[in-house]
């Protein structure tokens, strides 16, 4: 199978309406971000919509994008925020 016919696997950044950040995993960006949105996502979103898509990193394995999912959500805001400037996305809050 080449390369590009493989499944990618996502980490993503929500930027909630209460301007709180939101990491996760998908394989479907544009799919996830619209379940968010229609307040089918995670607990945490439902509370806090709408949401936006400020970040998003593909990975070739399930086990990379998952480990960066997890290490964004156990870090502080401000290093959230160093995180996803270092990554070229500068956010108004």
């Amino acid at each position: 199978m080449a390369i590009s016919e493989q499944k990618k696997f996502f980490f993503y950044v929500l930027k909630c309406a209460d301007e709180t950040l939101y990491g996760g995993f998908t394989t479907d960006v544009t799919k996830r971000v619209a379940t968010h949105n229609a307040g089918k996502g995670a607990k945490y979103t439902r509370s806090r919509l709408p949401v936006r898509l400020i970040y998003s990193q593909v990975f070739e394995d399930r086990h990379a994008a998952l480990s960066a999912e997890y290490h964004f959500k156990h870090q502080t805001r401000e290093a959230k925020i160093r995180f996803l400037k270092v990554h070229g996305v500068e956010i108004k809050f």
